[in-house]
């Protein structure tokens, strides 16, 4: 079972952050440059929370919200979700699964060491699915 750390080992460990005190504005256009779907929210390298396009839609959009004048501190998940480098793929995809979330924060100790998505979770999951099919039938077939 492939674990966290192995999976950042593989795609890198940039994560992509947010003060809570910017304007929802500067995380959209953060979100758009990167091609991603959430930010971090720190304070003083402190995870406090975390950003979506989710909350954005939802907590600004629908509510009629400025988003030029709304901080993100109003819209943030306050309460994240988040592992440590020794779970498993296939425990933060249970997580995941289980309490609906897309973004997993990767944590030792205090520091923030990288961030989970649900597309690094699926990938990592087909991709050994690949190699025991793949060994499997070179079995099967006597290779």
């Amino acid at each position: 079972m492939e674990t966290v750390r192995e999976l950042l080992d593989k795609k890198g460990r940039k994560v992509w952050s947010i003060k809570p005190d910017a304007p929802v504005f500067e995380a959209i256009k953060l979100l758009d440059r990167h091609g991603i779907g959430a930010l971090v929210v720190l304070d003083r390298q402190k995870l406090v929370g975390i950003v979506s396009e989710r909350d954005y839609a939802r907590k600004v959009i629908l509510k009629d919200k400025s988003s030029k004048r709304t901080p993100v501190r109003e819209i943030m998940t306050p309460d994240v979700l988040w592992v440590t480098p020794e779970w498993t793929v296939e425990d933060c995809l249970a997580l995941m699964t289980e309490k609906r979330v897309r973004h997993l924060p990767v944590l030792e100790g205090d520091k923030l060491s990288g961030i989970v998505s649900i597309g690094d979770v699926a990938r990592a999951t087909i991709a050994k699915d690949d190699f025991l099919i793949g060994q499997l039938t070179n079995y099967i077939s006597g290779g």
